[in-house]
């Protein structure tokens, strides 16, 4: 998969693709079936497919001052979208500039002169162009007058009749249900990042931990989990089974929000290395302990549900991504 930080100026075998636009946040399975749609029309037009998406979310550029919300930065958000076969992903970037865009010129300027896109296709709710006045019934009369198809995708729901949804799966995160919004997903939900030079602390208890920043992820439920963690060699992840600790670990500081997690049966150095953590299961949420002594037998209780939970439920295909070739 190619990624393309731009729009216009294309060579040759980066234009007329069949194009799904979108924000794919968390790339949850109504995106993979908008996805799946879409590559269906490029296999029978014998045409590329590709992803127009936007970075930073429009939603952090409208609400710059609100909590963090995403479930998939960029790079997680490419490693899902390679997973689904895709040729092309372009990454548009938002600012002040694109979102005065009106969407007449969004269509005539990204779609037509910066990709010739073949075909777009879209969910039944897309809007787009200045104060979002374009909708899928401007987006069909304008490709007519272009020269290009266009596809709206009904809802896609689950077997409960529960539409796949960003929204949704945000809540369920927050409320401690990584199960559940894994099911939405089609895969774990995951936060990754790079190793912090921590107060290794954790060492002196018998429990040494890779700290990591949330950054602008979504804050899910603190406490702690059972979890998969990857380490990242390229284009490689070596997947180990782990326990997690989302919080501002009341008894030890109370104020510093990290992702906390301890590694089984490793003994490497990560600092400053990749690493990819996946929320299997919530095992309680975070509480303040008399002391260490009590800390410490918590957390190897932890240890033992979550490589309990882990081991009866080996990580498989499909859970968790691979890694695309940007250039």
């Amino acid at each position: 998969m190619r990624i393309l930080r731009h729009t216009s100026g294309l060579d040759a075998d980066a234009r007329g693709a069949v194009v799904a636009i979108g924000n794919f946040d968390g790339v949850h399975r109504g995106h993979q079936a908008l996805v799946g749609q879409t590559r269906d029309i490029a296999h029978s037009e014998g045409a590329p497919l590709g992803v127009l998406t936007f970075e930073p979310h429009p939603r952090s550029f409208f609400r710059p001052e609100g909590a963090p919300f995403r479930l998939t930065p960029l790079r997680t958000k490419s490693l899902h979208l390679a997973a689904l076969g895709l040729d092309l992903l372009y990454v548009q970037h938002f600012d002040a500039a694109f979102a005065a865009i009106e969407a007449e010129r969004f269509v005539a300027d990204v779609l037509v002169q910066g990709l010739a896109a073949r075909h777009v296709v879209v969910g039944y709710d897309f809007c787009f162009g200045r104060q979002r006045k374009g909708d899928v019934g401007l987006l069909e009369r304008l490709g007519r007058a272009h020269g290009f198809g266009v596809t709206a995708l009904d809802p896609v729901r689950d077997t409960s009749a529960e539409i796949y949804s960003s929204s949704l799966i945000r809540d369920y995160l927050a409320n401690g249900q990584p199960g559940r919004a894994a099911g939405l997903l089609g895969h774990l939900w995951e936060i990754d990042g790079r190793v912090l030079d921590g107060d290794k602390r954790g060492r002196t208890i018998g429990f040494p931990t890779a700290n990591l920043d949330l950054d602008d992820y979504l804050r899910p439920a603190f406490g702690v989990y059972a979890v998969r963690a990857g380490i990242v060699e390229g284009d490689a992840t070596t997947w180990h089974d782990a326990v997690a600790n989302v919080g501002r670990r009341p008894t030890v500081d109370g104020t510093t929000l990290l992702l906390e997690v301890h590694l089984f049966d490793f003994t490497g150095d990560l600092y400053g290395r990749h690493l990819r953590i996946a929320l299997t299961d919530f095992l309680r949420p975070e509480q303040k302990f008399d002391g260490l002594d009590a800390l410490k037998t918590q957390i190897a209780q932890d240890c033992r549900q979550a490589r309990e939970l882990l081991e009866a439920r080996p990580l498989h295909a499909g859970e968790v991504a691979g890694a695309p070739h940007e250039g």
